[in-house]
């Protein structure tokens, strides 16, 4: 199974968001965040996270790249255990089994992602639509 891992790959995270993600963390997209904003009142680093960011799953802090890896069954329950309990105690889902279905969604998601080589490299460019969010997933070539 594999899921995507949140990479810093230079400086430039520390400088493009408020809480950044630890090089490392298992990731989700993290578009959930700003589903219900009003897309004129995102500023700053906010939008810099909504722009390009994924959300890590330990920090819960932003990441502008992350990269394809293999993730065991445990380390991967363990993920969306913590993803639910971020939901619950961040965004007030009403119970934990809600919590955890949507924890299990996001992490599925995620994993139809790196459904490409160990170590590929994925950015996201996300904006509003008519529909709600639209998000584009791109490979990236890493700098030698």
């Amino acid at each position: 199974m594999r899921l995507p891992r949140t990479l810093r790959l230079d400086a430039s995270d520390l400088e493009t968001f408020d809480v950044v993600a630890e090089p490392g963390e298992w990731a989700v997209s993290g578009a959930f965040a700003f589903s219900d904003r009003e897309p004129s009142l995102l500023m700053g680093a906010e939008h810099r996270a909504f722009r390009s960011g994924f959300l890590g799953t330990r920090s819960f802090g932003w990441s502008s790249l992350v990269g394809v890896q293999e993730i065991g069954e445990a380390e991967y329950r363990r993920t969306v255990e913590a993803l639910a309990q971020h939901l619950l105690e961040r965004y007030h889902a009403p119970d934990q089994a809600t919590a955890r279905a949507f924890a299990e969604e996001e992490c599925k998601f995620a994993q139809s992602l790196c459904e490409r080589p160990v170590g590929t490299v994925i950015a996201v460019e996300r904006e509003f639509g008519p529909q709600g969010i639209v998000e584009r997933f791109r490979t990236v070539e890493r700098p030698r």
